[in-house]
C-alpha cells in the first residue's frame, strides 16, 4: 500500500489559502480533477436525455457514467443507483413514499447516534401516519452504539431501521451488521448512511447486507450530489414512484427533475480521485477502490490514534468518548471555555473547525451542552502529522 499524503496534498488547490482545515464535517476540500470535469461538462452541449442528437446523448452518458462510478464505490450494480441533489433531499423522497404503505402502530427505529439529517424524515413521516419511532441508546461513556439493544427494539411491527454507518461527530463506527441481522429476523427494510464512512472504509452493499446506502459526495470532496443504492434493484419497482414520468422505472422512480449534468461528470472524477488515492492500486476501478481506501483507512487510523493519544494528555482537554471502532473524526470540550469560545481561537490561529452547542442531535444525547460544547475534528485524506501538532500546540496554549 503507497498512501502518499504529499502527493495527495498536492491534488488540491485550496491547501494554498494557508489554513489547517479540521472543517471535514461540511465535507472535504475539491481536488482539481473533480473541478476541471465539472468546468469541462459546464463548456461542452450537454441537453436532456431521450434525444438522437450528441447533446442529448451527452447527457444520457453522464449520467450513465455516474451510476456506475457510485455502483463501483459501494459494490453494487449501476441499475440500483438513485442520484439527487444531496443525501438528506432523496433520503426524504424514499421515506415518503415507503411511509405510504405505514399504518397506525406501525413501528420505525432510528439511533441516537445519527446527523438529524437521518432522523428527521423518518420522525415526520411517522408522525403523519402514526406509526411509532423506537430509539437506539449510545453509550455515553464510549459514543458506542451496542447492537444488542436491537433485538429488543425491533418487532414484527417494525417496518424499517435506520442507522449510520459512522459518526460524523464522535467517529463512532457501530456494528451494523449485527443491527442488520436483528432487523432481517422481523423482515424490516435496513437504509444505512455511509456518508461520513465512505471516504475513509472500502464498502460492500452486497456483503453487509443493508436495503439501501446512503451516500454524499461531498464528503470526499465531490459536488453537490447524494445517492441512494439500493441492495437489489427489483425494491425499486416496489416503492412508490415520486418522478414526474408516470411510466418512469428504475431508479428515476426516486428521481424529480433534470439531473444537474456537469455535477454527475465531477462525481465520476471524484470517485476517480478515491480509487487514485493509493498510487500503487491497479486492476479495475472497484480493485482500485477497495485498495485505496484500505490504505486510507491504515494511514487515517495512525493518525487519529496520535491527535487522541496527545488531546487526552492535555489536562484542560477532554476528548468525547473512545469507541474501539472509528473513523477519523473526534470531538472535545476545553474544561471551563464554551466551545465556540475555542473555534474563534483556532480560527485566530488558522485552524478551521467547527463548534457544536451541544442542545441537539448525539451532542445532546451525551449531554455535551451542559459543558458549553464541543468542537468537532474532521480529518481529510490531505491531513498530516504537522497538522495534528499544529492543533495540539494550540490547544495547549488555550489554559
Amino acid at each position: 500500500m503507497a498512501f502518499d499524503v504529499a502527493r495527495i496534498r498536492g491534488l488540491f488547490p485550496a491547501l494554498g489559502d494557508g489554513w489547517i482545515h479540521f472543517d471535514g464535517a461540511a465535507g472535504m476540500l475539491v481536488p482539481e480533477q473533480v473541478a476541471s470535469a465539472v468546468s469541462t461538462a459546464m463548456r461542452a452541449p450537454v441537453s436532456g436525455p431521450g434525444g438522437a442528437f450528441p447533446a442529448s446523448q451527452r447527457a444520457e452518458s453522464i449520467v450513465t457514467a455516474a451510476r456506475r462510478a457510485v455502483a463501483d464505490l459501494v459494490g453494487a450494480d449501476p441499475a440500483a443507483v438513485v442520484l439527487g441533489p444531496s443525501a438528506p433531499v432523496l433520503l426524504r423522497r424514499l421515506v415518503d413514499a415507503l411511509a405510504e404503505r405505514w399504518t397506525i402502530g406501525d413501528e420505525i427505529v432510528v439511533s441516537r447516534l445519527d446527523e438529524e439529517a437521518n432522523i428527521a424524515p423518518w420522525r415526520r413521516a411517522a408522525k403523519r401516519v402514526g406509526a411509532v419511532v423506537r430509539w437506539s441508546e449510545i453509550d455515553i461513556e464510549t459514543c458506542e452504539l451496542p447492537a444488542w439493544q436491537y433485538e429488543n427494539l425491533v418487532s414484527a411491527r417494525t417496518k424499517a431501521v435506520s442507522v449510520t454507518l459512522a459518526s460524523g461527530s464522535v467517529g463512532t463506527r457501530p456494528d451494523v451488521p449485527t443491527v442488520i441481522e436483528f432487523a432481517k429476523r422481523v423482515g424490516a427494510l435496513v437504509v444505512v448512511d455511509a456518508t461520513y464512512a465512505a471516504p475513509f472504509v472500502p464498502l460492500d452493499l452486497q456483503e453487509l447486507g443493508a436495503d439501501v446506502m446512503v451516500v454524499s459526495a461531498p464528503s470526499w470532496g465531490g459536488p453537490a450530489v447524494g445517492a441512494l443504492v439500493f441492495r437489489d434493484p427489483e425494491l425499486l419497482e416496489r416503492v412508490s414512484s415520486v418522478s414526474l414520468d408516470p411510466a418512469a422505472t428504475g431508479p428515476a422512480r426516486l428521481e424529480l427533475g433534470p439531473h444537474a449534468y456537469p455535477l454527475l461528470a465531477g462525481v465520476v472524477a471524484s470517485i476517480d480521485y478515491l480509487a487514485g488515492l493509493d498510487d500503487a492500486a491497479t486492476g479495475s476501478r472497484r480493485e482500485r477502490l477497495v485498495t485505496s481506501l484500505g490504505s486510507a483507512k491504515s494511514y487515517h487510523a495512525g493518525l487519529l490514534a496520535q491527535l487522541s493519544t496527545e488531546l487526552r494528555s492535555l489536562r484542560h482537554v477532554m476528548v468525547i468518548g473512545d469507541a474501539m471502532r472509528r473513523i477519523p473524526a473526534l470531538a472535545f470540550a476545553v474544561a471551563g471555555t464554551k466551545a465556540s469560545q475555542v473555534a474563534e481561537y483556532l480560527a485566530s490561529q488558522g485552524l478551521c473547525a467547527f463548534a457544536d452547542d451541544g442542545t441537539s442531535g448525539v451532542f445532546a444525547s451525551l449531554g455535551v451542552g451542559e459543558v458549553g460544547g464541543a468542537v468537532r475534528i474532521g480529518l481529510a485524506h490531505y491531513s498530516n502529522v504537522f497538522e495534528i501538532n499544529q492543533l495540539v500546540r494550540v490547544l495547549e496554549e488555550l489554559r
